[in-house]
């Protein structure tokens, strides 16, 4: 995946009302309609949301008489899956250092050693 559209995926997924729209589209494609029905917010302000998902590649629409229809496009989320696994090896990598260090480290007691308590 180019940089670019790497950059539109991940701002238009910045959004919690456009993830919220992801993930409603996750289970089959809605009119704009049903999509707005859970927000408290204009139809033209679901649109622009719509646009800017669509714009990133993770939306398509249709015309089917006087709706139109949206469908989550999978790819453009694989792609970025994709690009986030690349990076997984590193992750588990420095965790597994972690963990190894963490082992050869000596266990400090629990005593209040050094503390200073107040007098009464």
């Amino acid at each position: 995946m180019r940089e670019e559209n790497l950059n539109q995926v991940f701002a238009a997924l910045a959004d919690p009302t456009r993830r919220a729209i992801v993930a409603r589209l996750a289970s089959g494609e809605a009119t704009v309609n049903e999509l707005a029905e859970p927000f408290e917010m204009t139809q033209p302000s679901i649109s622009k949301h719509l646009k800017v998902l669509e714009r990133a590649g993770l939306i398509s629409r249709s015309r089917a008489a006087q709706t139109r229809p949206c469908r989550l496009e999978p790819a453009a989320l694989g792609e970025v899956a994709s690009w986030i696994d690349a990076y997984r090896s590193i992750w588990t990598d420095s965790f597994d250092k972690l963990d190894a260090l963490l082992k050869t480290k000596p266990k400090k007691s629990s005593t209040s050693k050094g503390r200073k308590h107040a007098a009464k």
